[in-house]
């Protein structure tokens, strides 16, 4: 398998388009369709394995040398903060009636202690998740 191909495995189990790929990383247009028949420069494939949470080698040669704790990209970061600004927003509206705890409404010190649950909550899950569904974590 090439490198291209390794990409695009990535790119198609990712369900983003090529074209939203290369906007997202800031590559000009069809630039990975020239991957077909070269090798992209470091800092490209550096770029790719951070947005696809996986290491350079393995888009290399298909293989990791260790299975590391994922780490978030930029792209997760932008997920979990757009959750949390919804999650907060919603809860901050009280369209619902506010939040009691024991018969007594949460102030907002516990408002931001929960608001800090949340985001650590919805980290680890990314986390979680990205190592239950990554397609690429049991191959050596």
């Amino acid at each position: 398998m090439t490198v291209f191909e390794r990409i695009e495995e990535l790119r198609k189990s990712t369900g983003i388009s090529q074209g939203k790929l290369e906007k997202e990383l800031g590559f000009s247009n069809g630039s990975i369709s020239k991957w077909k028949n070269s090798t992209p420069k470091s800092d490209r494939l550096q770029k790719l394995a951070d947005y696809f949470g996986v290491s350079v080698e393995y888009l290399m040669t298909g293989k990791e040398n260790e299975l590391n704790d994922p780490e978030l990209t930029a792209r997760d970061e932008r997920d979990i903060a757009k959750d949390l600004d919804r999650i907060m927003g919603e809860i901050r509206k009280g369209n619902d009636g506010p939040l009691y705890y024991n018969g007594k409404e949460i102030g907002s010190d516990s408002i931001n202690l929960l608001q800090n649950a949340i985001e650590y909550a919805l980290r680890e899950t990314k986390k979680e998740n990205k190592e239950k569904y990554n397609p690429n974590k049991n191959k050596k």
